[in-house]
């Protein structure tokens, strides 16, 4: 389902791509008609994807990417460049989480998170703007933040902190980025339920977690793709720096 949006002729790049919510992101926009290329640490997953989405007609590429190494960016965004030509489309989807409790969460851990979910959205916006600049067009970055960026819970200190720094990130960007013609969206999803989720979301705390959500469900992938696209195509030509929540009312729901 495309929601009316066509992107043809486009090239988007889609971090973090290799499962999940990337992997999906992913098709979506080539289901649009985007030229997509599918990036993340898993080179073998994501060239086996973008393998599959060509024989199925789209056009798509897998590259390997490291968000958190600037060289491993630019080596990216180069052979996207290479292969489809300059990313004007750029889902920043590369992410990791954590579980334990402040009081026990390791340095290298809270490092790790932030350095992924915000330094690596930093480095790629930044790869992708300079080439889009440098080729004198213009296009849509979306940053995917997340509910837990606007409104906390407990034991995700370090993944709140660097998704409430991308919300903020995603408002910087689109102040200074404006005058090229680049926008800087965010997408706030709520919980959607993946492979990644799924035992967790279907155990009693993640069924009491549900009884909170005011749609009393929670997402499914395909609940994000007309957000994407909205942020992704030129429908959304005079938003940015704008903060799109994706949470069936998790956040307006009675504290």
């Amino acid at each position: 389902m495309s929601f009316g949006a066509d992107l043809s002729g486009k090239v988007a790049l889609v971090t973090g791509a290799s499962s999940g919510l990337g992997l999906h992101m992913a098709k979506t926009l080539a289901r649009a008609g985007a030229a997509v290329a599918l990036a993340a640490r898993r080179f073998e997953r994501v060239e086996a994807e973008a393998r599959a989405l060509s024989e199925a007609g789209a056009k798509a590429l897998g590259v390997a990417l490291d968000v958190t190494d600037p060289a491993s960016v630019e080596a990216c965004l180069e052979a996207v460049r290479r292969a489809l030509g300059t990313a004007t489309i750029l889902v920043n989807n590369a992410g990791i989480a954590h579980t334990e409790r402040a009081l026990e969460l390791a340095p290298a851990t809270f490092r790790e998170v932030i350095a992924t979910n915000l330094e690596g959205a930093f480095f790629v916006a930044r790869a992708a703007a300079k080439a889009m600049v440098e080729a004198g067009v213009g296009g849509s970055i979306v940053n995917v933040a997340s509910i837990l960026g606007l409104r906390v819970a407990g034991r995700v200190a370090a993944y709140a902190a660097s998704k409430a720094g991308l919300v903020r990130l995603t408002e910087a960007l689109a102040l200074e980025w404006a005058r090229f013609g680049i926008r800087v969206n965010a997408l706030a999803p709520g919980y959607v339920e993946t492979d990644l989720n799924r035992t967790f979301l279907s155990s009693e705390a993640g069924q009491a977690l549900r009884q909170r959500i005011p749609q009393r469900r929670f997402g499914r992938p395909e609940d994000l793709d007309g957000p994407l696209l909205l942020l992704a195509s030129d429908a959304s030509a005079y938003m940015t720096g704008a903060v799109l929540v994706v949470d069936g009312g998790h956040l307006v729901a009675s504290l």
